[in-house]
């Protein structure tokens, strides 16, 4: 038996979901571009109208269960969420234009590049950049003096892929 249209997936794209920049969400299907191009095609059906979202007209995307949020138009991996969350740069938007009205907009983007690694604060929308040689200056920072938080952050070296398990530490201190 042949499955219903609207269950189908178009070629090429993914189920997904966006968050729009006024905080609306719409389910649906997502053809990433986000490293090329920071910026993700999407479409409610299989057949239906498909729109192109710069990182820059979005809060967030999800592409089968990755979750991506948008800050100063790059796309950022969310690898924990909390008060604090531990993101991957998956985008350089940098020089991208965006349009307002027919003005041209550049954009700076965000600091590092693509596979970098920042800890962002959901509540000050700071966005902090790490690196190896800002790492323990970063979870003085972000961790704000929480010993276990600090102390496994320190114990990183080199792999900052592993200042997930700081970030955790510090989003369950309170429960």
């Amino acid at each position: 038996s042949q499955a219903n249209a609207q269950t189908e997936t178009p070629n090429g794209f993914k189920k997904g979901a966006i968050t729009l920049a006024d905080g609306s969400t719409q389910q649906g299907f997502v053809k990433e571009n986000i490293r090329k191009g920071a910026s993700i095609m999407f479409t409610t059906s299989a057949d239906g109208n498909k729109k192109s979202y710069s990182g820059s007209e979005l809060n967030a995307a999800e592409v089968e269960g990755v979750k991506y949020i948008c800050i100063n138009g790059d796309f950022f991996k969310v690898i924990s969420e909390g008060e604090l969350s531990f993101l991957q740069k998956s985008s350089d938007a940098s020089g991208k234009p965006a349009y307002n009205g027919s003005d041209a907009v550049f954009s700076n983007g965000t600091e590092g590049k693509p596979n970098d690694y920042f800890i962002y604060n959901n509540s000050s929308k700071d966005l902090k950049w790490v690196s190896k040689k800002n790492i323990n200056e970063v979870a003085q920072a972000s961790f704000a003096g929480y010993t276990a938080a600090v102390d496994k952050a320190k114990a990183v070296s080199g792999d900052l892929a592993q200042l997930k398990e700081a970030v955790d530490i510090y989003n369950s201190r309170n429960k």
